[in-house]
């Protein structure tokens, strides 16, 4: 059975790129595969940035 993960994403581009990167080597090491329902994933990624205020509100209120 293929394990899944999903990632959301929060800031600036770099962190787009950086989430791609991170599922890639996940794809690889561990044969995960993306999805877009958090809960049907085995591993959730949050990937945010502190530098961007409305990035980080968004994060804290997802969190509760």
């Amino acid at each position: 059975m293929t394990r899944k993960v999903f990632i959301q994403t929060h800031g600036c581009q770099m962190n787009v790129y950086d989430s791609a990167r991170m599922l890639d080597a996940l794809r690889v090491s561990h044969a995960f595969a993306p999805t877009d329902d958090p809960v049907q994933a085995d591993l959730l990624l949050l990937n945010t940035c502190s530098i961007r205020e409305k990035a980080q509100e968004k994060v804290f209120s997802q969190l509760g």
